[in-house]
């Protein structure tokens, strides 16, 4: 299973980017994330080991969340990307030429983080009551 080792990159680049914040989030709500259809991690998979390996760094808590990206070819006869639903199959959906040039889909990268500051730790959020609150 390489989605433990991808999770594991994954918080290593999201605590690097944190540690360039000042002053640095109070706590990270949630990752976002996407994933090419080609890429070859199971999304559901990654969900897991990423649960696993936030315990005990400052992304403890925090959910992962996965945005999908579909494969996208160009085809050289209509002159348009075209999103394919058979992956195993590349060709035009709509005239059926090969279409060996790949736009999108084996992307894996950190789209964004949400994260909790110190004012809003502070003054309270409808999502995050806070520490001590029912």
């Amino acid at each position: 299973m390489h989605e433990l080792s991808i999770a594991q990159g994954l918080i290593e680049v999201a605590c690097e980017a944190l540690s360039g914040c000042a002053p640095p989030p109070v706590r990270v709500r949630s990752v976002l994330i996407r994933v090419g259809a080609l890429s070859g991690v199971v999304p559901e998979a990654l969900e897991f080991c990423y649960g696993l390996s936030v315990q005990g760094t400052p992304l403890e808590g925090s959910r992962l969340s996965v945005e999908e990206q579909p494969v996208v070819v160009f085809c050289p006869r209509c002159l348009e990307n075209r999103i394919l639903q058979d992956a195993s199959r590349f060709r035009c959906p709509v005239c059926d030429t090969l279409t060996p040039q790949l736009i999108h889909g084996r992307e894996l990268e950190l789209i964004s983080m949400e994260v909790i500051d110190h004012d809003e730790q502070t003054s309270g959020c409808p999502d995050d009551p806070g520490p001590g609150a029912p």
